[in-house]
């Protein structure tokens, strides 16, 4: 299995297949709109402006399972990270990444790229992952890692 054999909903429950991201180097992240690391809607846009042309995309998945960061609608959070943000990578529904319900894509990801001492929960909003071209995961990183500090594994994922 690859990242990219899943399907997600966008902000407006429009089933998207994760497929046309094939052959992009991919970033997803859980987000979140009242969390202290919320402010990393800006890098995670900053990173995705410098290299959307060159084959990169971010992903934002929204996730309420973290102090209750994300309590409103996918209007609500749409319109939050556009008006503070500006920002313009896909959006995807309220997911849960931990649990029983969690979406099928982070039980993959969190199997793939465990955390520290080989935990695969995640542990805040704002946890990372880089997947390669071919839906590989290439790496984990911490919430509290900047998007600007992973400018140089996309770097080197760009040029395999």
């Amino acid at each position: 299995m690859s990242a990219f054999d899943y399907t997600a909903n966008d902000l407006h429950g429009t089933p998207t297949d994760l497929k046309q991201y094939q052959g992009k180097v991919t970033l997803i992240v859980n987000t979140a709109s009242q969390c202290g690391f919320t402010p990393q809607y800006k890098g995670l846009e900053k990173v995705y402006q410098q290299f959307k042309d060159r084959g990169v995309v971010v992903l934002g998945f929204p996730c309420n399972q973290f102090g209750h960061q994300e309590p409103g609608s996918a209007e609500e959070i749409g319109a939050f990270c556009e008006k503070n943000y500006g920002v313009t990578f896909p959006l995807f529904e309220k997911v849960h990444v931990n649990g029983s319900d969690a979406h099928p894509l982070f039980k993959h990801l969190k199997s793939q790229a465990p955390g520290i001492l080989g935990s695969e929960l995640i542990k805040w909003n704002f946890t990372k992952f880089l997947v390669k071209k071919d839906g590989s995961v290439f790496k984990r990183y911490a919430p509290q890692t900047a998007p600007e500090d992973l400018i140089a594994d996309i770097t080197l994922l760009l040029a395999e």
